[in-house]
């Protein structure tokens, strides 16, 4: 576990000059088009820092605004906080915010920068359906994101896309629409920077697909690990997801394909993950999940 939070902070790290160079390309190309010169990849820069500035302090913040997330007091809910908390003595973590969302599916999120700056989403459809072990499955899994440095991760990775996909559209918009037409390196030039800058528009999407592929599904099955390990009961977290897949039919009443990657399981419910949407699904498919906590036990 300890390789794995050192692992992510490694990938935090590596995806971060990843995209600062495909930022600063996209800024070049922009200015190449635009007569800015370096001044294009000045401003991409500026954008991207602002950006990620806002989304590293304030990513956990909009996160859960977007998912109607209420905080709650001790006296609120004592069930849940206590749980929460009895939990993070035995983890070691400090307590994180807790939030409940008003809805009936059974799921929930953790997010926020670092372990000292958490918090933890439920939704009342979780507390009201899930028996004490399984709940307490469900928030030992939340609670390990955190623990792992998964949350930090997550939001990196939303943030750089965003960038990512707003510098594109604005590139392609500008060029098309109030662009230069007779570029200083000539018209074949101007050409590849077009199709370049069209290519990355289609494909944005598709990237930020692929880099929730391949961090998000990872990170499922780890946190199924440790939050295992925390409880020592594998199967309370199998019974919890089983009871998830068979009443998580239809989407949640507030969901976001930019957040959604941070659920325990796909908010947009199982009815709507059918052939291609299956496929590229941020998170691996329950029953395989079942089936690895199962042979924990």
């Amino acid at each position: 576990m300890y390789k794995q939070i050192d692992a992510n902070k490694r990938k935090s790290i590596l995806l971060i000059g990843i995209f600062i160079i495909l930022i600063g390309f996209l800024g070049w190309i922009f200015g190449e088009l635009t007569d800015l010169g370096y001044g294009g990849l000045i401003i991409a820069i500026i954008i991207a820092v602002i950006m990620s500035l806002f989304g590293y302090y304030s990513g956990d913040k909009v996160a859960l605004w977007t998912a109607g997330a209420e905080a709650i007091s001790k006296e609120q809910n004592p069930y849940l906080y206590r749980m929460v908390e009895n939990l993070c003595i035995t983890a070691g973590l400090p307590k994180p915010n807790i939030y409940l969302i008003n809805d009936p599916a059974i799921n929930a999120f953790a997010t926020g920068r670092d372990p000292d700056h958490a918090s933890i989403a439920v939704t009342t459809g979780a507390i009201e359906k899930l028996e004490n072990e399984e709940l307490e499955g469900v928030l030992a899994h939340e609670l390990s994101h955190i623990k792992n440095y998964d949350i930090r991760l997550m939001t990196l990775v939303i943030i750089c896309v965003g960038i990512v996909a707003l510098l594109s559209n604005w590139f392609f918009r500008i060029n098309f629409f109030g662009g230069r037409r007779n570029s200083r390196a000539g018209g074949q030039i101007q050409v590849v920077f077009m199709i370049i800058g069209l290519v990355l528009l289609i494909f944005a999407p598709l990237i930020a697909q692929l880099i929730k592929f391949t961090v998000s599904r990872k990170r499922e099955f780890l946190a199924d690990a440790s939050g295992s390990l925390l409880t020592r009961y594998p199967e309370g977290l199998a019974k919890a997801l089983e009871k998830i897949e068979a009443a998580n039919q239809q989407p949640m009443m507030r969901v976001n394909n930019a957040t959604a990657h941070l659920y325990i399981s796909n908010p947009f419910g199982s009815r709507t993950l059918k052939g291609l949407a299956r496929l590229f699904s941020t998170h691996p498919p329950i029953k395989e999940r079942i089936k690895a906590l199962r042979s924990m036990a």
